[in-house]
C-alpha cells in the first residue's frame, strides 16, 4: 500500500483495472460448458463436478438431501444458528420495506399504472472460495423471499468427500429455501437457466463467483435475469484527521482478506493520519490467519491517495464508483450529499463494513468495477416484473385518437391508423368527417 500515490496515480491504475475485459480463453471456457449442459444434461454437471470439486462425486446426488440438512443442524453451533437468524431478519425487514406497490390512476381519461409482480423461481450461486459463504445465502434468498418469488433454489459446490459445509445448509434451510443442489461453476449457471433432468430451470440467477461464473452469467442472460457481473471486492474510505488509524487499518484490511485481490483505497486529508494506518496495517496484518491473502492485496490493489480537501476524495470516489464507500470524516452526512457513485455507503466511524457483510440489512451483493456509475446493489427490484397498464375510457380514447392516426401514418404504418379509424367509424371519438374538412 503507497501512501505516497497521488490522486491521478490512484484513478489511473484503478480505472485500467476496472475496464480490463475477461479473457477469451473464459469466455470460450464458459461457453464450452454452457453447451455442453444444454446438450448432455446431468451428465455434464456431474464430469465437471468431479473434476473440479468432488473427484468421487456420485450421478444422482445432485439435490442435497432433507437427512444431510438435518445432519448439518446438529454440526453447527446454537450461538451460530441465534445469530444467523436475527441476521436474516434484519435482512428481509430491510427489503420488505424496498417494495413497490401496483398503481393505476385517471390521466384525463386514460387509466395508466403499473402491476408488479414477483418472478416466479430464483436461482443462487453460491461458490465454495476459501471460506463457508453463508451470508450470501441470506444475502441472495432473503430480497427474493421478499418480492413475493414462489420457488428458491441455491447451487454450491460439494467438498472433497462429497459433503456441503453445513453452515451453507443451514443457512438455506432458514431462509427456506426449496432446493439445495450439489453444484457451482459455469456448469450450475447453466442448468439453472435451461434445467436438466434433475435441475428445474429458475427465472432469474443471482450470486457472486468467479470469471467462468460471471462469463456464464454474460452467456444465459436473455434465457434468464441475472443481477450483475461482479468481480473483486473493492472498499473505498474517505478519512480526515480525526479518524482513528487503527480503525481505518482494520477497516482496509478486512476488505482485503478474501481472495488476495481485492482493491482497498484510503482517501485522505491528513499526511499524518496516512502515514499511522500503514503502520496500524503493517502490524494488524502480522497477527491474522489470512495474512499472505491481504499482504497481496495490499500491496498490489491497496492504494492511500492524499487530497487536498474532501471535495477531492468525493470526486475521488465518484470517478470509481467503488463497492463499498466509509465515510470515517467529522461531519458524515455532509459529505454524503456529494457522493454520486457507490454500490454501498457506510457513514460515520462505526458504520464498519462487516455490519453490511452480515446482519444490518441491505444485500452485500453490490456492484464492482465500476458498475456502481450506473447499477445497483441486490435487491427486491431483481426479483420483479412490472406491466404497463393501459385503459382507455371514451374520453380518453377521443383525446388520443385522431393524435395517433396522425403520428401512424407519419411513420407509414396504415394498419396502426386503421385500428384505430375503426373504432372511431363505429361511433368513439370526434367523428372523421369533423376532423379531416
Amino acid at each position: 500500500m503507497d501512501g505516497r500515490a497521488d490522486l491521478a496515480l490512484c484513478l489511473r491504475e484503478l480505472t485500467e483495472r476496472h475496464l480490463r475485459r475477461t479473457p477469451a480463453h473464459i469466455e470460450q471456457a464458459a461457453r464450452e460448458i454452457v453447451e455442453r449442459v444444454v446438450a448432455e444434461g446431468d451428465a455434464a454437471i456431474v464430469e465437471y463436478t468431479r473434476r473440479f470439486d468432488c473427484p468421487t462425486f456420485e450421478a444422482g446426488r445432485l439435490i442435497v438431501e432433507p437427512e444431510a440438512i438435518q445432519a448439518a443442524y446438529d454440526q453447527a453451533p446454537d450461538d451460530w444458528v441465534g445469530a444467523f437468524r436475527r441476521a436474516r431478519e434484519n435482512i428481509l425487514a430491510y427489503h420488505e420495506r424496498q417494495m413497490p406497490r401496483s398503481w393505476l390512476e385517471d390521466f384525463d381519461g386514460m387509466l395508466l399504472g403499473e402491476r408488479v409482480r414477483p418472478v416466479e423461481s430464483a436461482g443462487v450461486h453460491v461458490p465454495g472460495f476459501s471460506a463457508p459463504l453463508f451470508a450470501s445465502v441470506a444475502m441472495s434468498v432473503e430480497p427474493a423471499r421478499a418480492a413475493g418469488v414462489d420457488r428458491t433454489a441455491v447451487a454450491t459446490p460439494p467438498r472433497k468427500d462429497g459433503t456441503i459445509d453445513p453452515l451453507v445448509l443451514v443457512a438455506a434451510a432458514e431462509c427456506g429455501v426449496d432446493t439445495v443442489y450439489r453444484m457451482a461453476g459455469a456448469q450450475a449457471i447453466a442448468a439453472l437457466a435451461y434445467g436438466t433432468e434433475m435441475v428445474e430451470p429458475v427465472a432469474v440467477v443471482v450470486g457472486p463467483g468467479n470469471p467462468y461464473v460471471m462469463a456464464a452469467k454474460r452467456i444465459v442472460y436473455g434465457q434468464v435475469g441475472i443481477d450483475s457481473l461482479a468481480g473483486p471486492s473493492e472498499s473505498m474510505i474517505i478519512a480526515d484527521g480525526h479518524a482513528d488509524p487503527a480503525w481505518v487499518a482494520a477497516d482496509l484490511i478486512c476488505q482485503a482478506e478474501h481472495t488476495g485481490d481485492n482493491t482497498v483505497v484510503l482517501a485522505t486529508t491528513s499526511e499524518d493520519l496516512a502515514a499511522a494506518v500503514e503502520t496500524a496495517a503493517e502490524a494488524q496484518t502480522a497477527a491474522l490467519a489470512r495474512a499472505e491473502l491481504v499482504s497481496r492485496s495490499l500491496a498490489d490493489h491497496g492504494m492511500i491517495a492524499l487530497v487536498a480537501d474532501l471535495e477531492a476524495a468525493a470526486q475521488l470516489a465518484n470517478d470509481l464508483a467503488p463497492e463499498h464507500l466509509q465515510l470515517c470524516v467529522r461531519e458524515p452526512l455532509a459529505l454524503l450529499h456529494s457522493i454520486e457513485n457507490a454500490g454501498a455507503i457506510f457513514i460515520g466511524d462505526l458504520a464498519t463494513v462487516p455490519l453490511g457483510d452480515y446482519a444490518a440489512g441491505p444485500s452485500h451483493v453490490l456492484p464492482t468495477g465500476g458498475a456502481g456509475r450506473f447499477s445497483s446493489g441486490l435487491s427486491v427490484r431483481d426479483f420483479l416484473k412490472r406491466s404497463s397498464l393501459i385503459c382507455a375510457t371514451e374520453r380518453g380514447f377521443t383525446r388520443l385518437a385522431r393524435d395517433v392516426e396522425l403520428l401512424a401514418e407519419a411513420e407509414g404504418l396504415d394498419a396502426h391508423a386503421a385500428a384505430v379509424r375503426l373504432r372511431r367509424r363505429a361511433g368513439f371519438g370526434p367523428p372523421p368527417d369533423r376532423e379531416e374538412r
